[in-house]
């Protein structure tokens, strides 16, 4: 089998935790209980109402929550999946990720991506716009960070992990190449096998070698034995679960890390 650039890698697991219809302290548990599993990154998600379900639920705001994770974990990375980057100032999103870093002592990933909720953007004053000048202004946005980054003082405590997220092959998978440590994408293993073969072209296009980044997606309900090594041999290293209220159940979280283990140790022998 002709495996991918990114075959080299450690597959990880991430397990992103829905900040709704729960209390902040389930939440807290929740971290604390995955960090403790083995977990490599946890995420949360920048929206301002719940993403399904009742609209008046319960709801927590991505980087505070974010701050407090840094003081909460002392080994796990995180991050959001993903903040919007409509929703800050792109040079103050670059300090509050550079301080959460150094809260952290370098845990932070900054998962990032152009927004797509619209009712987040209306009831909170933003100009929604149109998918392409949302992706326009994430390339901007992008760049800007990057800036502010080598001006901060004290500067980032390493170079922050970025994560661009989103399936577009046209102008998203584009930035990605570009500026993206991590890509997270959505698909079966047959789609994300497309998704990195585009991905991988607009690499050679800038000159950047693509197995410098890393490729993740989510499996929402998915076991290892379904779906694991097929997303594995495509080149999917991130793995990412979801954890929602009101149990956070880790049993699931278990069954991958077991997985992630197996696979990895595999990776050393081979």
């Amino acid at each position: 089998m002709s495996y991918p650039p990114s075959a080299a890698r450690p597959v990880r697991v991430g397990v992103q935790i829905q900040p709704q219809y729960c209390s902040y302290a389930e939440i807290r548990r929740a971290v604390a209980r995955y960090e403790e599993l083995g977990v490599d990154i946890l995420f949360n998600w920048d929206h301002f109402f719940p993403v399904y379900g009742p609209a008046d639920g319960e709801h927590y705001e991505c980087w505070t929550m974010l701050g407090a994770w840094a003081e909460a974990t002392s080994r796990v990375e995180f991050g959001p999946l993903v903040s919007c980057n409509s929703y800050r100032n792109p040079d103050l999103l670059a300090d509050m990720a550079r301080t959460v870093d150094h809260i952290s002592d370098g845990r932070l990933i900054l998962g990032i991506g152009a927004g797509w909720n619209e009712k987040d953007y209306d009831e909170y004053g933003y100009e929604f716009g149109t998918p392409g000048s949302r992706l326009t202004a994430l390339g901007e946005g992008l760049e800007r960070i990057e800036r502010r980054w080598q001006r901060l003082n004290p500067a980032p405590t390493r170079k922050i992990p970025v994560l661009v997220g989103g399936n577009g092959e046209r102008r998203t998978l584009r930035l990605a190449a570009r500026y993206a440590d991590i890509w997270h994408g959505f698909g079966d293993p047959g789609q994300l096998a497309h998704k990195h073969s585009v991905l991988d072209a607009w690499c050679a296009e800038i000159g950047r070698d693509p197995a410098q980044i890393e490729r993740s997606t989510r499996v929402f309900r998915r076991s290892p034995d379904e779906v694991g090594r097929d997303l594995v041999d495509v080149g999917t290293r991130l793995i990412q679960l979801v954890a929602q209220s009101p149990n956070f159940d880790p049993a699931p979280v278990k069954d991958w890390l077991d997985f992630r283990d197996d696979v990895n140790k595999s990776l050393v022998a081979s």
